[in-house]
């Protein structure tokens, strides 16, 4: 076992005290600069004064800060008996800079050294490994701090918590977290974060209910977890709760926090809302501009995407490679191609950005909806350099369904598969283009070659929230405690829906599915379950917001049309491109999508 040398080490002081002598004044001046750093070192050296423990810790702690962990390396090699003060200091000011290897690597001369290790080394080093995200090592160190005794330490265990989570490893991170006595802020944040950014939403934000339960104020990182959250599953009740929260509580509206709200307000369907956020905020970042224009992109409403996107070329931070995505899809959706090709050319023109895979997929969506099928295939065959990526024909391809050309789209369909041969959504894809094209013999081929394979075609669901719940439906689902209500009350709309005009479009889907399941492929649709569930259970005139994980379907898109209007309602549909806004028979993609 190593022994602790912190109270047994020789010190050699300078007369007067180091914190107010020259040498330690100069360093203040020379400040985290390498070359000034080098200068005062040589300077303590010629003075004698380079023993100094306060002015060797200061020294490093600036080297950190500077970025140059050899120098800092050097410099520790110069320390006759480095303390675990000296070496936690090291910890702290690369983690505080953004190194952390630098802590890692100093915490492995820490061992050599024969220190022992404290409870802020384990805390600093377990952090350096979730922002290292190398599970591996943090493990190592995990199991290194249990035999060194600080197993159970609070401060211990609230650094392992993200280290597991952000590592996917949510059992060991809620098992950790559920067994602390004392859960910080830091704790629940790190929680709540670890099952938003693995998709496990609706664990997020029943996690922030029961922070909130045991009466723990939520701060900002708390916030930006949540209205993640909310943004994905379409939680707006939950979001403007948070909203008014943090208005009601003073919170400093700080660039994250208000970026965040305005992706929820958006991805919510309340792009004025967004808007709104936006203006208030007093700084704004790339960002915050590129969500906000990502958010006009979305629900179609180009025009204003692109006058935002002018008024940041003027007055706000220079655009990138990010910042022209938004702007090449909300182009796409609204039919701007003329204002599409100048963007795209300016990219590389004005800005010196290189487009890559986004910008060309963006490039082939926005002239394939457009008709121009010649010219987005010319694009796509004129990518320099290189075969273009898969995405870039998926876009393709979805043109040429749209457009009904399904001589390319076969050629184009084959030509995916053969890049991706295990991808099943392409031989659905290429099965929708055959049905369409009324081959229904290659159908069944596509269909025998999944069997085959083993692939499964990805399963939809849709989502609505109600009182502040969220409730989930996938095709044919009767898991809900209400499904013979939900059914019957589907089943009488829809009749009113064919009284009104609706015709059902099966070609779009009844060739993907198994025998089992057609009776269900038109009328039980996820998002139609969605929509009657909402509708039983809100007042009239309220409108009605749905998330869905995939594209709406051509016969769904239809049927909620004819719904808005025998219901009088306004109906919202996200789905995974764009949003919906179905009213008075009218949709606002204009059938665009």
């Amino acid at each position: 076992m190593a022994s602790f040398h912190g109270s047994q080490t020789t010190r050699t002081e300078i007369t007067e005290s180091p914190l107010h002598s020259p040498a330690y004044q100069a360093l203040l001046r020379a400040g985290p600069r390498l070359r000034p750093l080098e200068q005062v070192h040589a300077h303590l050296v010629v003075s004698g004064s380079h023993r100094s423990r306060a002015l060797l810790t200061k020294l490093l702690t600036l080297a950190c800060i500077a970025g140059s962990i050899v120098y800092a390396r050097r410099l520790l090699f110069s320390v006759p008996s480095p303390d675990s003060f000296l070496f936690n200091s090291l910890f702290k000011a690369s983690l505080t800079s953004g190194f952390p290897l630098d802590t890692v690597s100093f915490y492995h001369r820490m061992l050599r050294s024969g220190i022992w290790p404290s409870t802020y080394t384990f805390t600093s080093v377990i952090k350096a490994c979730a922002d290292l995200s190398t599970l591996k090592l943090g493990r190592c160190v995990h199991s290194h701090a249990l035999v060194c005794g600080y197993g159970s330490d609070s401060f211990v265990q609230a650094s392992l918590v993200p280290l597991y989570s952000k590592s996917g490893e949510l059992g060991v991170a809620r098992k950790l977290f559920d067994n602390m006595l004392e859960k910080t802020v830091v704790a629940w944040n790190s929680m709540i974060s670890g099952y938003e950014q693995n998709g496990r939403l609706r664990e997020a934000i029943g996690l922030f209910y029961q922070m909130r339960k045991h009466g723990v104020d939520p701060d900002s990182t708390t916030f930006v977890s949540v209205l993640s959250a909310c943004s994905q599953l379409g939680a707006l009740g939950l979001g403007c709760w948070v909203h008014d929260y943090v208005l009601n509580n003073c919170f400093y509206l700080n660039v994250v926090l208000g970026t965040s709200l305005i992706n929820m307000y958006a991805r919510c369907g309340n792009v004025s809302k967004a808007r709104e956020v936006f203006d208030s905020m007093n700084e704004r970042n790339v960002i915050a501009w590129t969500a906000m224009i990502s958010g006009y992109g979305m629900h179609g409403y180009g025009s204003e995407a692109m006058e935002l996107f002018h008024q940041m070329k003027a007055l706000g931070p220079c655009p990138n490679d990010i910042t022209f995505v938004a702007v090449l899809s909300a182009c796409s959706h609204s039919g701007l191609v003329q204002e599409g090709r100048h963007a795209y050319t300016s990219m590389s023109q004005e800005y010196g950005l290189v487009p890559g895979v986004e910008h060309h997929v963006c490039m082939v969506d926005m002239l394939g909806r457009a008709g121009l099928l010649d010219d987005a295939y010319q694009f796509l065959k004129g990518i320099i350099n290189r075969e273009p990526a898969p995405a870039v024909w998926t876009a393709m391809l979805g043109a040429c369904k749209m457009h009904k050309n399904f001589n390319l789209g076969v050629e184009v369909a084959e030509h995916l598969l053969a890049v991706e041969p295990d991808n099943p959504g392409y031989y659905v894809m290429l099965s929708n283009i055959y049905a369409l094209a009324g081959r229904m013999d290659r159908v069944e081929t596509v269909r025998n070659m999944m069997i085959q394979r083993r692939l499964k075609k990805q399963v939809g669901y849709s989502t609505i929230e109600v009182d502040r719940k969220t409730h989930l439906f996938s095709m044919g689902d009767k898991s809900h405690s209400e499904t013979n209500e939900i059914y019957e009350y589907l089943d009488e709309l829809m009749r009113l829906c064919r009284e009104a005009g609706y015709i059902p479009a099966p070609e779009s889907v009844m060739h993907e599915l198994e025998e089992e399941e057609r009776e269900y492929a038109l009328r039980y649709h996820s998002e139609k379950l969605a929509i009657a569930f909402g509708l039983l259970k809100t007042s009239h005139g309220m409108a009605l917001r749905i998330v869905k994980n995939l594209r709406i379907c051509e016969d769904c898109h239809s049927a909620i049309k004819y719904i808005s209007v025998v219901t009088a309602r306004e109906i919202m549909v996200r789905d995974r491109l764009r949003f919906h806004h179905f009213k008075d028979g009218k949709c606002s993609c204009l059938d665009y999508w």
